[in-house]
């Protein structure tokens, strides 16, 4: 896993339940705009998961490294909360990094017992979705 991702992994999961959902709201703002390309979702894949309109994108490098694009209305922080982690912890990850990255992330980082099974399986759905487009990039 990406160094930055288990880094903020390692806070939420050792982090009291009260301050998670604080936590959250603050990845929430960390949400990069999208390039003006973008904006009516060009190229995005859509994660019929969510409960809310979600769409991302990865584009893998010649030299290895992963540049992603999250999108989701401010009115799901939660939802958004998964984007801003996402796109913090694997900024300027390499390929590999991203394809360890374990499938149980958001159990892993004991969001399970703050939020509903619903959003815990949105963002299991993000993250699946993300990794399937950098592993068919890089076959």
């Amino acid at each position: 896993m990406p160094p930055k991702l288990a880094e903020i992994v390692e806070e939420f999961a050792s982090a009291p339940r009260e301050v998670v959902l604080e936590m959250l709201l603050e990845f929430s703002d960390a949400v990069p705009p999208l390039p003006a390309g973008m904006a009516a979702h060009e190229g995005m894949e859509q994660v019929p998961e969510c409960q809310t309109p979600f769409f991302l994108k990865a584009d893998v490098r010649p030299d290895g490294t992963v540049t992603t694009h999250f999108d989701c209305p401010p009115e799901a922080p939660t939802t958004r909360a998964f984007a801003g982690i996402l796109a913090e912890g694997l900024a300027g990850a390499d390929a590999a990094g991203i394809l360890a990255v374990p499938d149980d992330l958001y159990a892993t980082m004991g969001l399970a017992q703050a939020i509903s099974p619903l959003r815990v399986r949105g963002g299991t759905a993000i993250l699946a979705r993300l990794k399937r487009q950098v592993r068919e990039q890089t076959e």
